[in-house]
């Protein structure tokens, strides 16, 4: 049964829930993305139509070509450099996971992107949406084989954030710089999920409270590499802490 929701729970305990897109808003999403694809083929067809000139044969080969390269290429393209996003997604709001909201792997695009062909069949990606509008997790075929789903990525509801942030004093800051490409490589799932992780420290059983922020906080530390200086004797929670900070808030004390 479907319940419009990605429910995640992690080994400590906590649940996490992201909202699943529906049918109406890949639908969208896919209209405006086939626009791009159109757009890109017809320069394509136009560099075939030159190479015409020279040999027909050779200009009809490069068109077939173009049109499967551009056809599964952009997705690939756009979904690896914009963390699970095309155009379309990207207007609507929409965000390609792991089903255990994880960050994509390459291989995993490759796969979803691979089975569009099996999910377009016959025409308008009948197969696609009926396997959809079947299954528990909104997901259609290419989702299934690649363990993928599609979420939609509202904007988060800022909190309070004065309650977990007021007074502390974030060594990242002066370094300004790197924080502001963390704050680049941030997705909003992550801040969303470190966000959720420090209003709800107080319910995790101690030990549990110290693995998960230990694991966000390596996480973090991977994306941007600060000086020593920055973080030498910061604990993980601490560090957690001042990434939402920094993603949250442009300047202390004001959010961004």
């Amino acid at each position: 049964m479907r319940s419009g929701r990605l429910r995640i729970r992690t080994p400590e305990g906590i649940l996490f829930t992201l909202p699943l897109a529906g049918p109406v808003s890949r639908f969208l999403a896919w209209l405006v993305d086939l626009a791009c694809i159109s757009a890109i083929g017809g320069l394509a067809a136009s560099l075939a139509g030159w190479m015409g000139v020279f040999s027909v044969d050779i200009a009809a080969a490069f068109a077939t070509l173009a049109y499967f390269a551009v056809s599964i290429g952009y997705g690939i393209v756009t979904e690896w450099f914009w963390r699970g996003q095309t155009l379309g997604k990207r207007l609507l709001k929409l965000r390609v996971l792991d089903e255990q909201g994880l960050r994509l792997t390459f291989s995993q695009i490759v796969v979803r992107n691979l089975l569009r062909f099996v999910d377009a069949l016959p025409v308008f990606y009948m197969v696609g949406g009926a396997a959809l509008l079947v299954s528990r997790r909104a997901q259609r075929l290419g989702d299934y084989a690649a363990n993928t789903v599609v979420v939609r990525t509202p904007p988060v509801q800022e909190p309070d954030l004065d309650q977990i942030l007021a007074g502390k004093y974030n060594s990242l800051r002066g370094h300004s710089v790197l924080a502001a490409r963390l704050r680049q490589r941030v997705t909003p799932e992550e801040a969303s999920l470190a966000l959720q992780s420090l209003l709800r420290r107080d319910r995790l059983d101690p030990r549990a409270r110290v693995e998960l922020f230990r694991d966000i906080a390596a996480h973090f530390r991977a994306l941007v590499e600060f000086p020593p200086d920055a973080t030498e004797g910061i604990a993980d929670e601490q560090y957690v802490r001042n990434v939402v900070d920094i993603v949250f808030r442009t300047t202390p004390g004001r959010p961004s």
